[in-house]
């Protein structure tokens, strides 16, 4: 189906003095003047829309433009359903963080990262601290190193005014190594039943068998 552009013109706003005509099955229907285009149009219910107005002709189509104009925008939805907005959570920092507070945040990072959020974080100086910058990239590239097998830089570090950045988000193949690395269902072997009851009854036959001929 061919899409809609703008300004689109329909029916009467179509000014061209010739337009090349398709109706509604996609049949050509050669070039005439829009008039004449627009009564074929009106004698099947439908409208004329101009479609390539840059054509020389323009090129008409024959189609229902209100039900064209809400397949459209039905689509459109089901498309911005399928997209998940992505959403950014912000971790900070401090240059000394102590171990604790690094370990939690760690967590937090991890958890968002599970959720397929991608992580901003953030490394804040203050004052002198600008001076040692270098304890602020320790502790992002230790945040690479401890999830590595989890994260991907999608933006490496980089100085913005009184802090240092990293953007990260989860590694595109994490959830089907997780599904690959699911363990296998262990088949449970059932006991064989019968076989031996019927060992048994042979057995006894047998004995019966003997007794008769001593008797004998």
């Amino acid at each position: 189906m061919i899409a809609i552009q703008k300004p689109l013109r329909v029916n009467e706003r179509i000014r061209a003095s010739k337009v090349r005509v398709i109706d509604d099955q996609g049949n050509q229907l050669g070039i005439m003047h829009p008039a004449e285009a627009l009564e074929m149009a009106y004698e099947r219910g439908l409208d004329l829309v101009e479609v390539a107005p840059e054509g020389k002709p323009s090129v008409c189509r024959i189609m229902d433009y209100g039900k064209y104009k809400y397949e459209l925008s039905k689509r459109a939805k089901e498309q911005r359903k399928g997209q998940k907005p992505t959403t950014i959570k912000e971790i900070k920092f401090r240059p000394k963080t102590e171990e604790h507070d690094y370990q939690f945040k760690l967590r937090y990072i991890t958890r968002f990262l599970e959720e397929e959020y991608k992580i901003k974080i953030t490394v804040r100086f203050r004052g002198r601290e600008m001076s040692h910058q270098e304890l602020g990239r320790d502790i992002l590239k230790r945040i690479i190193v401890d999830l590595e097998e989890l994260a991907v830089i999608e933006q490496p570090m980089k100085l913005e005014g009184r802090n240092i950045i990293m953007l990260i988000a989860r590694k595109p193949d994490i959830g089907k190594k997780k599904e690959r690395e699911k363990p296998a269902e262990q088949e449970v072997t059932k006991p064989v039943v019968g076989k031996a009851t019927a060992t048994k009854a042979e057995s006894g036959e047998a004995v019966a068998d003997e007794a008769k001929k001593t008797d004998t």
